[in-house]
């Protein structure tokens, strides 16, 4: 899919939940990269007909279109089949950008297809589309004791995890751009860790 001959645009898909009492928890950590990789295009985030926030621009020398379904985030589904049909993606060039726990918090992996794992957002993405999309599974870790995941992933990053977010989720931008510019398997090759 990273070759010239593609010419659509890709879906690049932040997952969290909307709402500023939601916006620094772990769980939104998808919404924190897109929102940075609108910045880095020069684009504004506008109300879409599809229950989405999208920015559209070019993005390591593609069409993207950036979006944050203002669904919550076990109804992600919906929202980003809209947009697939509405813009007319292959779901070969759908990125889902989502926080994982059975990573460790910073560390990065590529996929694509593959299970949901527990996750709300992916269930609800493979529900509407089929598992064969691009994920970038943004590790978080595991709750504390015996810290319920709900309560974990609704939580905001601890003051440590705060020390490394910026470079984290500008590393997930990189590995985004990374996927569009030289396909999955070299991506994998240098963000995988």
């Amino acid at each position: 899919m990273a070759d010239d001959r593609y010419e659509g645009p890709w879906l690049v898909v932040g997952l969290g939940n909307p709402g500023d009492g939601y916006a620094r928890n772990r769980h939104n950590i998808g919404f924190m990269v897109v929102d940075l990789l609108a910045e880095r295009i020069g684009a504004r985030f506008k109300a879409h007909k599809s229950r989405a926030q999208v920015a559209e621009g070019r993005l390591a020398g593609h069409r993207v279109v950036l979006a944050k379904p203002m669904t919550f985030m076990n109804l992600s589904g919906g929202p980003t089949t809209a947009l697939r049909d509405f813009y007319k993606v292959p779901n070969a060039a759908i990125v889902a950008v989502h926080d994982e726990l059975d990573i460790d918090y910073a560390t990065l992996r590529l996929k694509c297809g593959g299970g949901d794992n527990g996750h709300n957002g992916l269930k609800s993405l493979t529900k509407s589309l089929g598992p064969d999309y691009h994920r970038i599974r943004c590790g978080i870790g595991r709750p504390p004791g015996r810290m319920e995941v709900a309560d974990f992933v609704l939580k905001d990053f601890s003051a440590t995890e705060r020390k490394d977010l910026d470079w984290f989720v500008d590393r997930s931008a990189d590995a985004v751009e990374a996927l569009l510019t030289d396909g999955l398997e070299r991506a994998q090759g240098t963000y995988n860790s």
